[in-house]
C-alpha cells in the first residue's frame, strides 16, 4: 500500500475557521491602528479596515479592544463601553459590505498599560517597574483576576453583538496573561506562580470563560507567544505545553503564535530596522531624552527574513492538530504556499499590506507580485498619530474631523 501526502491546500481558496467561512485564507493581523478617539470608533478606523476588505484579506483584524480601561495601552483605545459598540457595528457592517470577515482582538494590557493615560493603576502578576510610563504596575489580587476572566467573556459576547465573525484573545507580548505565563515576570506564590502549570492558569481559565460565553457563535483564536525574547522569560519549550493544554481544554479554535515583549524587547517580533529616531521623534519628554540617548539597547535590531517565525512555529505545529496561522514575514504568494505546505491552515500580513492594502488582489491576479515593504519599521511609531507606511504616505491618516461629532460613526 502506498501512501500520499495531501495535496497543500490553495492560501487564495474559501476556507472555514471555526463557524466562519472566510472567503481566503488570508488575515490581516493585529496592527494597533491609533485610529480610535476617547474609546470610539472613527470613521477614520473604518475606512482602514475596509481598505484591507477591498484589497482581498479573508478577514481583517480590529487591534486593540480592551477588556477594561485600566488595560488599555493607549488612553484613546476602545474597551467595551456601550458608547463604543454602535461604531463597532459600522465598522463591521463596512466590512461585510466588501465580502471580508472581521476579527475583535481582545486582551489586558496589564504591565504594558499606560496608567497615566487610564488614570488607573497598571496591573500585573507581580509588582513591576515600567521603564517607558516610569510608574510601578501593581500586583493584581483574586479579586482582580477573576475580574479580567469575567471582562474577556464579557467582551467576546459583545464583539457578537457587534457582528464580529471572530475574536482573537492575547495571550502574548507580556500584557497581564502573558506576564503571568513569564517566570521573569510571574514571581507569585499562590496557585497563580511557581509551576508551568500554574502560571499557564489564568490564561486556560479565561479561554474557558470565553469559550462557555460564546460557545460556536463566534470563532475564537489565541494569540500567545512562542518566546518572549528576553533571558528568564517564558520560551518555546514552555508554550508547547500550553498549547497542548489549550487544545485538550477545546477553548480555541486556532492559534497563531508570536514572540517578543512589548515591556523587554519590543523589536523582537517584528525583524528589520529598529527605527530608534522615529520613535524618539513621537515621545514625549523626559522619554525622548531616554530613548535618544539609551534606545538601541531596548529597541534592538534582528536581521528580517521571510516567514521568520516558522522555525518555532513548526514546533507547535508538530505538537497539535489545532488549526494554526503562521504570523511574521508573510509577505508574497511564496511564502503563503510555504506556509500550506508546513501544515498550517492560515496566514497572517502585517506589515506588508500597511504598504500596500491591495496586495492579496494583486497577488491572486499574478502570483508572482512581489511585496514593496522594506522592513524598516517606521510604520511603528505611526500608531501615535494613525498607521500607515510612511513610504506611501508621510501625513497621518486621520481626517480634518478628527475629535469632531462628524469624525465618529454610530
Amino acid at each position: 500500500m502506498t501512501s500520499t501526502t495531501p495535496t497543500p491546500p490553495d492560501p487564495l481558496a474559501p476556507a472555514r475557521l471555526g463557524p466562519v467561512q472566510l472567503r481566503n485564507r488570508v488575515v490581516k493581523a493585529a496592527t494597533y491602528e491609533g485610529l480610535s478617539h476617547h474609546g470610539r470608533v472613527t470613521r477614520d478606523l473604518v475606512d482602514f479596515h475596509v481598505g484591507y476588505a477591498k484589497g482581498g484579506v479573508g478577514m481583517t483584524t480590529v487591534a486593540y479592544c480592551a477588556v477594561a480601561k485600566e488595560g488599555r495601552t493607549d488612553r484613546h483605545q476602545i474597551y467595551w463601553t456601550d458608547e463604543s459598540l454602535p461604531g463597532l457595528r459600522v465598522l463591521t457592517d463596512a466590512v461585510h459590505a466588501e465580502g471580508a470577515a472581521v476579527s475583535a482582538q481582545i486582551g489586558h494590557g496589564g504591565p504594558v498599560a499606560n496608567p497615566k493615560g487610564n488614570g488607573l493603576p497598571a496591573l500585573a502578576p507581580s509588582r513591576y517597574f515600567h521603564k517607558t510610563t516610569l510608574s510601578f504596575a501593581q500586583e493584581i489580587d483574586h479579586a482582580g483576576i477573576e475580574r479580567v476572566k469575567r471582562a474577556h467573556a464579557d467582551a467576546a459576547l459583545r464583539a457578537i453583538e457587534c457582528g464580529f465573525d471572530a475574536i482573537e484573545v492575547h495571550l502574548g507580548h507580556n500584557y497581564l496573561i502573558s506576564s503571568f505565563l513569564s517566570p521573569k515576570l510571574n514571581h507569585r506564590t499562590d496557585e497563580y506562580g511557581g509551576s508551568l502549570e500554574n502560571r499557564a492558569r489564568l490564561a486556560r481559565d479565561t479561554m474557558r470563560a470565553v469559550r462557555d460565553a460564546v460557545g460556536d457563535r463566534i470563532a475564537v483564536i489565541v494569540k500567545m507567544n512562542m518566546d518572549d525574547g528576553a533571558p528568564g522569560g517564558f520560551w518555546l519549550d514552555e508554550a508547547i505545553p500550553v498549547t497542548q493544554w489549550l487544545e485538550a481544554d477545546g477553548t480555541c479554535d486556532a492559534l497563531e503564535m508570536t514572540a517578543g515583549s512589548s515591556l523587554l524587547n519590543p523589536m523582537y517580533l517584528f525583524k528589520g530596522d529598529a527605527p530608534v529616531r522615529e520613535f524618539a521623534a513621537v515621545m514625549p519628554q523626559p522619554l525622548k531624552l531616554g530613548v535618544q540617548a539609551v534606545g538601541k539597547h531596548f529597541i534592538r535590531e534582528y536581521p528580517y527574513r521571510d516567514a521568520f517565525l516558522l522555525e518555532d512555529a513548526r514546533q507547535i505545529r508538530a505538537a497539535v492538530k489545532l488549526p494554526m496561522v503562521l504570523l511574521g514575514g508573510i509577505t508574497d504568494r511564496a511564502a503563503m504556499d510555504l506556509a500550506m505546505r508546513e501544515g498550517f491552515q492560515y496566514v497572517a500580513m502585517g506589515r506588508a499590506l500597511l504598504r500596500e492594502p491591495d496586495l492579496v488582489n494583486r497577488i491572486a491576479a499574478e502570483p508572482e507580485t512581489p511585496s514593496l515593504c522594506i522592513h524598516c519599521n517606521k510604520c511603528m511609531p505611526t500608531n501615535f498619530t494613525g498607521t500607515r507606511c510612511v513610504l506611501v504616505d508621510r501625513t497621518t491618516t486621520r481626517g480634518a474631523d478628527w475629535g469632531k461629532p462628524a469624525g465618529y460613526v454610530g
